[in-house]
C-alpha cells in the first residue's frame, strides 16, 4: 500500500512541476494521445528528473474492474443554475478519470421536493456503488443516505453544504460561518448608519445548515465589533418573483429604515429585481454565486458584492478525493474548505468560477 501511495504523490508531484493534471501525466506515462508536443516534453523531463517509476500503479489499475461512482445533485433549472458549475467540474473529472475505469452514474433530485431526493438515493443504492458524491439538501434524508452508506463502507464526499457528525470521506465547499462573518463586514464597511440590516433566505428547505451558518456568521461579526444595527431575518419558502416580492415589501413597511441586505443563497437576482422595481439602489445587497443573472445586476449597480466559492472546482475535487480514496488509497483531507471570492463590477470579467 505504501509503494502505491508513493506512486500517487509521484504522479501529483510531476502533475505540480508541470502545472497541469493528474490526467494528463497519466496521459503521457501511458502513451496516449490528446497532450501537446510542448506538454509532453516537458512531463517527460520531469520524469526523467524524478527517476519515477511508474509501474506499479499501471499494472493494478489494469486488473481493476471497473469503480462505479454515483453523484446525486439538484436539477439545473432557472431558480437553480448554481448546480450548473459543479456539474461541470464532475464532467471534467470524469473525463480526466475515464481511462481508469471509473463509471459515473448521476441522479438528479428536485430542490422543492425532499421525496425526490429519497427516491433517487433509494434508486442508486440499489445499484453498484463504489462511491458517492452528494448535496446534503435535506438535512434528514441526508443523513438516512450518510448511515446507509456507512453500513455498506461506501466512501461518500459532501459539496457545498456539510453534515458535520457524519462519517464522511470530505467536505469540499465553503467555510459557511467565515462566509457569512466576511459578507457581514462588506455589508458594513465604512457605514454610519446603524439602521436595521436584513438577511433574506430564499428556500423550499429553510431547515438547511448553509443558511442558518451564514447567518450565525453575520451574528457574530455584528455582536464582535460592537455595532448596533437590527438583524431582520425573513424566510421566503415559496421562491417565485410573486412571493418574494410579498414579502419584501412587508419587511420594509415594517423596517422602512433597512438599507442593506444581504441573501444567503444564489437567488439575490431575485432580490434585485425587486429593489429595481421599486427604485429603491441605495440598499446595499450582497448574495452568491456568479450567475448570469446574477452578474448582471451587479454590472448595473443594484448587486454590490457577489461572494463566490468556486463551484465547479468543489464537483471536481469531489470526484478526484473519491479516486484517489478507492483507486491509490491516497489520504484526503477530511475538510476542504474552498476560498471566499468576492466578486464586484470591477473584476467580474476576471473571475473564473
Amino acid at each position: 500500500m505504501a509503494n502505491e501511495e508513493n506512486v500517487y504523490f509521484g504522479v501529483k508531484e510531476i502533475a505540480k512541476r508541470a502545472n497541469v493534471s493528474i490526467a494528463t501525466v497519466d496521459r503521457v506515462i501511458h502513451n496516449r494521445t490528446g497532450v501537446s508536443e510542448k506538454t509532453r516534453n516537458k512531463i517527460n523531463a520531469i520524469i526523467k528528473e524524478m527517476d519515477y517509476q511508474p509501474n506499479i500503479l499501471a499494472s493494478r489499475l489494469a486488473s481493476r474492474k471497473p469503480i462505479h461512482f454515483s453523484i446525486l445533485i439538484p436539477h439545473s433549472s432557472k431558480d437553480t443554475r448554481f448546480w450548473e458549475a459543479p456539474l461541470l467540474g464532475i464532467n471534467r473529472a470524469e473525463k480526466e478519470l475515464k481511462s481508469y475505469g471509473i463509471q459515473l452514474k448521476y441522479y438528479y433530485f428536485d430542490l422543492n421536493d425532499r421525496a425526490s431526493f429519497v427516491r433517487q438515493s433509494d434508486l442508486l443504492l440499489s445499484k453498484d456503488l463504489d462511491g458517492l458524491l452528494y448535496s446534503p439538501v435535506f438535512v434528514d434524508e441526508a443523513v438516512q443516505l450518510a448511515s446507509a452508506c456507512d453500513r455498506r463502507e461506501v466512501p461518500y464526499v459532501f459539496i457545498d453544504a456539510d453534515l458535520p457528525e457524519a462519517k464522511k470521506l470530505s467536505y469540499i465547499g465553503p467555510h459557511l460561518f467565515q462566509s457569512g462573518f466576511v459578507g457581514a463586514k462588506l455589508l458594513t464597511y465604512r457605514t454610519t448608519t446603524h439602521h436595521p440590516l436584513l438577511i433574506v433566505n430564499i428556500s423550499k428547505s429553510i431547515e438547511n445548515n448553509n443558511s442558518l451558518t451564514i447567518a450565525a456568521g453575520i451574528r457574530s461579526y455584528i455582536e464582535n465589533n460592537g455595532l448596533s444595527n437590527q438583524l431582520v431575518t425573513v424566510d421566503i419558502q415559496d421562491t417565485d418573483s410573486f412571493a418574494v416580492a410579498r414579502h419584501l415589501t412587508q419587511v420594509l413597511h415594517d423596517y422602512p429604515k433597512i438599507d442593506g441586505i444581504f441573501v444567503t443563497n444564489s437567488r439575490v437576482s431575485a432580490v434585485a429585481a425587486f429593489l429595481a422595481k421599486k427604485k429603491r439602489p441605495e440598499i446595499r445587497l450582497i448574495g452568491y454565486d456568479f450567475l448570469k443573472e446574477n452578474c448582471q445586476y451587479l454590472q448595473e449597480g443594484l448587486i454590490d458584492f457577489l461572494i463566490c466559492h468556486k463551484p465547479e472546482e468543489q464537483g471536481y475535487r469531489g470526484i478526484m478525493a473519491l479516486y484517489q480514496n478507492v483507486v491509490v488509497d491516497a489520504p484526503i483531507d477530511k475538510m476542504q474548505y474552498m476560498p471566499i471570492d468576492i466578486i464586484t463590477t470591477e473584476n467580474m470579467d476576471f473571475y473564473g468560477n
